[in-house]
């Protein structure tokens, strides 16, 4: 998602070598402009940005130590707006959420993966199908909640979207929902008619919050609409969606600072789970390479449980981690989402994220290929892979339907795979992650 911003950065950074080389300060300026403009950040938040950095660089001293500690420190500022971070539980439940946006954003899409995101956190989630407009829209959500395994509040008879909204949050009062999600009609363009609907949804329903979900794809029109939206509405937070198809970044650096709302959520693939809580600082992290292994440790928490955590934890340690393991491990990452997104959250991996584009952690070649031939195991063979001589492969390699030479490649690259995180979790860095697990289990309600 920020590949090419990350890689500007880095390559800026590298021309600055010399505490008095003010020359080469001005370059990299200027070159970082350009990149930033490229990638579509807003001409008058790279001023700002770039101004500052260049400011706070010369008062420290040049050099790179100085720019980058300059640059994180003004990339948090304008990521930052006044307002609430991620999700804000009402005082009192439910917690009304109205879900805005012009028609293609991605809305209805968005309304799921927030119920889902909330859903694991065990919170009772309720969803109203408040689009009216679109044919299908009330549809699409009900196929959604069915997905999720959440509940839906609908009225196939009813055609007044006031009318389904107060419904909803009557049933939601009644049977004790901690959120209620509101779907709402969209148009292709901001018109009269949608903000008077909205307006009078807004006055009956009274929600705690507002959510813009803007499309990354439209670049500055993003900004626009959702400057719009918070004049004739008001809005208390903007959601990106399709923020996977854009690489070069630029929309989530500028939008909150130019529309002053905080960017609460960002979509980061196209599945349920895909999406991710905007922390500024965090954001700073992955942009200038570092990665947000908090984030990855929170992420991991909604889906995993602590004591499990730890027994896989111990298994790596040990050298003991069989197919067993990873047939469980590969079903709790396939609710985390994309390996994409991912993976761009690991320190030092982030530059292997759009090698990876959207691989499919179920349906790939190698998964089906790993998955036919731990099927074709004896419950004793995925326990204690050593058990695997020659017969046992002969036999696992026609039921899996491979040859012996894949299936001897396969059974390779586990065992190294087993040594390498053994080697690694030897240094801290599992047992280091599994507290981190541990404290992120902590903050999630129950």
């Amino acid at each position: 998602m920020f590949e090419f911003i990350t890689d500007s950065i880095k390559t800026t950074v590298n021309k600055i070598r010399f505490q008095d080389d003010d020359k080469a300060l001005k370059n990299a300026i200027a070159e970082l402009r350009k990149a930033l403009l490229k990638a579509d950040v807003h001409h008058k938040t790279t001023k700002q940005l770039l101004t500052n950095v260049e400011i706070e660089t010369k008062k420290a001293g040049i050099g790179q130590n100085s720019f980058l500690k300059a640059l994180k420190d003004e990339l948090t500022s304008v990521l930052t707006a006044n307002g609430n971070q991620g999700f804000v539980y009402a005082s009192s439940s439910p917690t009304i959420i109205l879900m805005t946006g012009l028609q293609g954003s991605g809305k209805t899409t968005t309304t799921g993966k927030l119920a889902n995101y909330l859903k694991t956190r065990n919170k009772k989630v309720l969803v109203a199908a408040c689009d009216l407009q679109r044919l299908a829209a009330v549809e699409q959500l009900k196929q959604i909640a069915a997905q999720i395994d959440v509940d839906i509040y609908y009225d196939d008879n009813e055609k007044d979207p006031i009318k389904i909204a107060l419904s909803a949050k009557e049933k939601a009062k009644k049977e004790l929902y901690d959120v209620l999600l509101i779907d709402t009609a969209g148009r292709l363009a901001i018109d009269a008619e949608l903000m008077d609907e909205l307006k009078n949804v807004r006055d009956a329903i009274k929600p705690s919050e507002i959510f813009y979900v803007a499309d990354t794809l439209t670049g500055h029109d993003a900004t626009r609409t959702a400057t719009t939206f918070k004049e004739l509405i008001g809005i208390d937070g903007v959601i990106l969606s399709k923020y996977d198809g854009d690489t070069k970044g630029g929309v989530a650096l500028s939008i909150s600072n130019q529309v002053e709302v905080p960017l609460r959520f960002i979509g980061t693939g196209e599945k349920m789970p895909d999406i991710e809580v905007f922390i500024p600082d965090r954001i700073v992290s992955r942009l200038l390479g570092a990665g947000d292994i908090e984030g990855l440790a929170e992420k991991t928490a909604a889906v995993m449980d602590e004591k499990k955590a730890k027994i896989v934890a111990k298994k790596i340690q040990k050298g003991e981690f069989n197919f067993n393991d990873f047939v469980e491990q590969l079903d709790m990452m396939k609710k985390l989402g994309s390996l994409k997104s991912l993976v761009s959250m690991i320190p030092g991996l982030s530059q292997m994220s759009g090698a990876l584009k959207d691989m499919d952690l179920e349906n790939s070649k190698e998964v089906v290929q790993i998955k036919a031939l731990i099927g074709s195991m004896t419950p004793k063979e995925r326990e204690n892979p050593d058990l695997l001589n020659g017969s046992r492969k002969k036999r696992i390699s026609n039921g899996a339907g491979l040859n012996e030479m894949q299936v001897n490649k396969i059974l390779k690259q586990f065992k190294n795979a087993s040594k390498m995180a053994k080697k690694l979790s030897s240094k801290g860095g599992m047992k280091g992650f599994t507290n981190m697990l541990a404290q992120a289990q902590k903050g999630i309600p129950r």
